[in-house]
């Protein structure tokens, strides 16, 4: 049975191959670094994905992402270290939290256009960082750092409850491929959805949506709120995933950057985009700062620097349509026999016919 993959059923059947991979990744590679880099593929994944319902459906290009995330791991991570709360309670919290947030300082930020609504999302990322690292109640600069879980023998024992696993970082990767998998879903609900189309519509011409009746700054906050919720989430994971986060960790203008970079390379927009940029940009810096050590950092920035400045100049819609161009070269020299074998005519002046 041929399924045409670009139908729905052949998108859904690429969809539902891909999971079961990677649900059975972990039985191939076990941990070590594979495990390591996939849980990383993962992250940047669902955060690029939280970034494409601004920055791509939107076009509401932020640069303090990182602010969320930063939210999210601090919220858990205090209600865990003060009060023993759960970081699974603490997640929906932390999300709701960040949320809120987003819609309160971004209210007057939507006002901005182009280039000072990028400049207004880094300083806000900037001034939550030094925030932090002056804010006592956080500790500061200093930190937090998640003790284990211990079990009667006073061990560091294994606990689903707590999200903590010493034993085999496996679940970690379930985990993240979890809120991977909500980040995937929520962006195709909403890019299918009214919302979705406002958004595309605001991203397209603002002043032409405004003047249809579209509600501009109603949708833009709806839009942040769900992407600041997403990001959120995932601050909680890594806060458990690395059991210490200090406000360096989690709210420096690199994350927010690195995020922008996987979705831009991917292709903004487009629910495949950010997969692919993870999948591409995340391996390539561990591998760069597994082979050269200490120096990995600054040929990491080079080698980010390059792939964006290639992207813009020869495709700047992203790996996505590089493969649709590849795939409509593909068709444009497919014989003609190909269409008449399901019973249909070529086309007058396609490639391999006569006018």
């Amino acid at each position: 049975m041929n399924v045409d993959l670009r139908s729905r059923t052949g998108r859904w059947l690429v969809a539902a191959v891909a999971l079961v991979a990677l649900v059975l990744f972990p039985l191939f590679v076990g941990g070590g670094s594979w495990l390591n880099t996939a849980v990383l593929v993962l992250l940047y994944a669902g955060l690029a994905q939280a970034w494409n319902i601004l920055g791509g459906f939107a076009g509401q290009v932020s640069l303090g992402n990182a602010a969320f995330f930063g939210i999210g791991a601090y919220t858990s991570t205090v209600l865990l270290d003060r009060w023993n709360v759960s970081p699974w309670l603490g997640m929906p919290v932390g999300a709701i939290v960040a949320a809120a947030f987003a819609v309160a300082v971004f209210f007057p930020f939507f006002r901005l256009g182009g280039h000072y609504f990028a400049i207004a999302t880094i300083a806000l990322a900037e001034i939550l960082l030094i925030l932090f690292t002056n804010w006592a109640f956080v500790r500061g600069a200093r930190g937090i750092t998640i003790p284990f879980v211990r079990g009667p023998d006073r061990r560091p024992t294994d606990s689903w409850a707590f999200l903590q696993f010493n034993e085999s970082r496996v679940p970690y990767y379930y985990v993240v491929l979890g809120l991977a998998v909500l980040a995937v879903a929520t962006a195709v609900v909403v890019e299918r959805s009214k919302l979705g189309y406002y958004l595309r519509a605001i991203k397209n011409d603002q002043q032409a949506a405004r003047s249809l009746g579209v509600p501009v700054l109603r949708y833009k906050l709806i839009a942040v709120a769900i992407s600041a919720a997403v990001t959120a989430a995932f601050g909680t994971f890594y806060a458990q995933y690395l059991l210490f986060i200090d406000p360096e960790t989690t709210m420096r203008l690199e994350l927010s950057v690195l995020i922008a970079l996987v979705a831009i390379l991917g292709g903004v927009g487009t629910v495949v985009g950010p997969l692919l940029g993870a999948l591409v940009l995340i391996p390539l810096s561990e591998v760069t700062r597994s082979q050269l050590a200490g120096s990995g950092n600054t040929l990491d920035l080079v080698l980010y620097g390059g792939l964006i400045m290639l992207i813009a100049a020869f495709q700047p819609n992203g790996l996505v349509a590089i493969g649709d161009r590849f795939r409509r070269r593909r068709e444009a020299v497919r014989p003609a026999g190909d269409e008449t074998e399901r019973g249909e005519a070529p086309l007058v002046g396609a490639p391999g016919t006569r006018n």
